[in-house]
């Protein structure tokens, strides 16, 4: 039996991959040194002059950084001691032993686009690590707040559509809450539009209410698996004993707007009885410039909580509540910042894989998500998703994404060419989108 396809990569010159690590990186990178310059002042007030050497080393660090990517240099081993570091360098190695003597080391340009990406943005965060006592600085928080800000007329909307929709939820038939749940699906699904790392950190926030444009963006929908989340948890609602929980997993994509469009699923699901307990999946560190950690999980509700309209400050109340009563429970793993496909979760993080396997549906948001379970590969787009995923499948899954790299599958013969033919950069824009489930039929 054949082996799965190739690696998408920068060696693809005009790709996305190759687009990515050639201009949106360094962009990146570029913005990063610009924070720790703008914010000298301050590590200059809290820590005095070692504040200042620490900015001026974290400055160099990524500098380096920066002309190594630009000049194809080879990749090299992280060095300072942190908890995935000899993970990270074995996978180095690994990619290393996939080579042929002409490659010598794995570069920026040769190697897997998966692979390298995740790699700058954690010596991104051993730049800063390396250089205490700014090492808990978050360089991309700034951007992950403005999103939040800048997207306030659409948090309302939504916060004050989910109240308006607790009020009645007992009251719905089954059809009238299929068509609820449909529409924060379909609210989660184009949050995640909201990608900074995307746009090389320029600013991407909702500025319309989403509730509006649900119908319009129906046809962009290009994989809709929906009734089969529907038939799954009502299934499990209706078959529930008194005691027994139903759980679903959410691994998070981005802060800010997305995170909201994540949490009024969540909370839709509690109240509706669709599920009883939430999981949510964040990073330990910061990562692809707008992804959520557990500071910035905890941020936004603390800001809703303290909003001046009534309906968003209720949802930050109610969620703060989900968290304390132990409905909602935010949880971390290294795992989601190494450079490896899911299906290696079972060897590299055998707890995670094990909790995830507790799950009754698992949603994946987002883009990089995607890459991980497919690989990040060549697929043809009418390979099936299950194909695609490699062997991994620790619980009935759904990816919900916005297309932001050139990787699809699961799609109808023919769909992939004619949107191909009509749409060049159908699978970058972030126009389109999946539902995309793995499961029992």
């Amino acid at each position: 039996m054949a082996g799965p396809p190739a690696s998408l990569s920068a060696r693809d010159v005009g790709s996305f991959a190759y687009l990515s690590v050639k201009d949106r990186s360094p962009q990146i990178l570029t913005k990063a040194i610009d924070t720790l310059h703008r914010h000298k002042s301050e590590f200059f007030e809290k820590h005095g002059e070692k504040g200042l050497e620490a900015e001026k080393k974290a400055i160099s660090l990524l500098s380096k950084l920066r002309n190594e990517l630009q000049t194809d240099k080879p990749i090299v081993p992280l060095v300072e001691k942190f908890v995935d570091t000899d993970i990270w360098n074995q996978y180095l190695e690994y990619q290393q032993s996939l080579l042929n003597e002409s490659d010598g080391k794995p570069r920026w340009f040769l190697s897997p686009w998966l692979f390298v990406e995740c790699y700058m943005y954690r010596r991104i965060h051993e730049a800063i690590i390396q250089s205490p006592p700014i090492d808990d600085f978050d360089i991309f928080k700034e951007l992950k707040d403005q999103n939040f800000f800048e997207s306030q007329e659409s948090i309302i909307a939504l916060c004050t559509h989910l109240q308006e929709l607790r009020k009645t939820i007992e009251d719905l038939d089954e059809n009238q809450l299929k068509n609820e749940f449909f529409k924060v699906l379909q609210i989660s699904l184009w949050g995640n539009k909201c990608d900074l790392s995307l746009s090389g950190g320029e600013h991407i926030s909702q500025k319309t209410n989403i509730m509006n444009s649900l119908e319009d963006l129906k046809p962009f929908i290009l994989v809709n698996d929906m009734d089969r989340l529907w038939s799954l948890l009502s299934n499990c609602k209706k078959t529930r004993e008194k005691e027994s929980v139903t759980r679903v997993d959410i691994v998070l994509d981005n802060s800010g707007f997305e995170l909201i469009t994540d949490l009024v699923l969540a909370d839709f699901l509690l109240s509706s009885k669709l599920a009883t307990k939430i999981h949510f999946y964040g990073k330990t560190i910061p990562w692809f410039v707008s992804d959520t950690t557990l500071h910035d999980f905890n941020w936004i509700i603390k800001q809703l909580k303290h909003s001046n309209n009534k309906w968003v400050s209720q949802c930050g109340v109610d969620w703060e509540d989900h968290i304390k009563t132990g409905r909602w429970v935010y949880l971390d793993h290294i795992f989601w910042t190494l450079p490896h496909e899911f299906s290696a979760m079972s060897q590299v993080a055998p707890d995670l894989h094990a909790a995830l396997q507790k799950a009754h549906l698992i949603f994946f948001k987002g883009d990089l998500n995607y890459r991980k379970l497919t690989g990040d590969r060549r697929w043809e787009f009418t390979v099936p998703f299950h194909e695609a995923l490699s062997g991994f499948h620790p619980a009935p899954l759904c990816s919900i994404r916005t297309l932001k790299a050139e990787v699809q599958v699961g799609l109808q013969p023919g769909q992939g060419e004619q949107l191909t033919a009509s749409e060049p950069n159908w699978l970058t824009a972030g126009k389109y989108g999946v539902f995309q489930f793995d499961g029992p039929l």
